[in-house]
């Protein structure tokens, strides 16, 4: 799996998006194949694919969504665009959702900055006719067709403990999260994975102390990454499980005097923290490719548009240069294992 991903990262590091253009033709440059009892096919040119992120402007995202949904997109012949509000808040989604569904979406792939307050608009824009796929953070299951899983919970969690517990050594110590919004799905399911994670015997000298949340935005990260060392002097290690939090905290602790002797690990891209675990400040830190995560959204979007699949469990379609995958459980599919990246294997990567 690990070699897999390590492939489908730098094949996606190297694929540039171009405007996608609609064709009334049927597209016949990639077969998606539906379940069993499905029927298989191709998907149908001219798709209205939107992409609606948690925020715009937000490196991951822009590496999920338009280096990786958008290619998607243009290798079938459907229309892209991204939209979305620049601050990550609960109800911030609702009026784009909104405005997709009036504008005719075929498609609407959203990462939720809420369960519970997208789902009404969510199941609007069902009712008039949009397949809705959630990725990276899912809302209700009732509320959408499909949710693309990065990595299962318990995965993230593991992977994360793990890179903490082992960089911090066999004396352990206390250490903190700084996460993103208090009410994102993904991160609160993570959260809560990690101190199940942490209760093991193996970790019985790591304490965590204190869970804060820099709402994705840098400067408040930044700030709360400040605030964590100010209020916990005894801190060994910080884990942030957001591409935002990790790069704000990496950039405060490279430039302190804890640098070196807090740890610091969580979910990253590689670009981000290249120079953090060059110069010492990260020992490793972990993630999927979010391109692979766009791409495989925009197809599994596109295989529900165009009826080859009705996102049932046992369903499988194609996923262009992925492959083939299966929907799982309340209509999940899962893209694969986190990876971690060091000073050993960071080069290889650009995204």
């Amino acid at each position: 799996m690990r070699a897999k991903l390590i492939a489908a990262a730098v094949a996606t590091a190297l694929a540039f998006g171009m405007t996608a253009c609609a064709d009334d033709s049927t597209s016949t440059s990639t077969d998606a194949s539906g379940g069993a009892g499905n029927g298989s096919g191709t998907i149908k040119s001219g798709l209205k694919v939107a992409f609606l992120p948690k925020q715009v402007n937000n490196p991951y995202f822009d590496t999920s969504d338009n280096k990786g949904g958008k290619v998607a997109v243009e290798e079938f012949k459907g229309v892209y665009s991204e939209t979305g509000p620049s601050e990550a808040s609960p109800s911030a989604q609702v009026s784009y959702i909104n405005t997709l569904s009036q504008q005719g979406a075929a498609v609407i792939a959203v990462s939720a900055n809420d369960k519970d307050a997208i789902c009404g608009a969510l199941n609007e824009a069902r009712q008039a006719g949009a397949k809705v796929v959630t990725y990276d953070s899912d809302t209700k299951p009732e509320c959408r067709d499909l949710f693309i899983n990065q990595a299962t919970s318990e995965g993230i969690a593991k992977i994360q403990i793990k890179l903490i517990s082992d960089a911090i050594g066999p004396d352990g110590g206390e250490i903190a999260i700084l996460s993103a919004t208090a009410n994102a799905t993904n991160q609160n399911a993570w959260i809560d994975m990690m101190k199940t994670e942490l209760a093991k015997p193996e970790y019985s000298k790591l304490k965590l102390v204190d869970t804060v949340y820099g709402d994705d935005d840098d400067q408040k990260s930044f700030q709360e990454a400040q605030g964590l060392l100010a209020k916990h002097p005894d801190l060994k290690g910080i884990i942030s499980p957001t591409t935002v939090g990790i790069a704000a905290a990496g950039r405060y602790l490279s430039g302190s005097t804890y640098k070196g002797k807090v740890q610091l690990t969580g979910l990253g891209t590689p670009n981000q923290m290249k120079a953090y675990v060059k110069d010492g400040t990260v020992k490793a830190f972990a993630l999927w490719n979010p391109a692979d995560l766009g791409y495989l959204a925009a197809y599994a979007g596109a295989a529900l548009a165009s009826g080859l699949i009705k996102g049932k469990e046992g369903d499988k379609f194609t996923a262009g240069k992925l492959g083939e995958f299966t929907v799982g459980k309340d209509g999940t599919v899962l893209l694969g294992d986190p990876f971690t990246f060091n000073a050993g294997n960071i080069d290889q990567f650009n995204f």
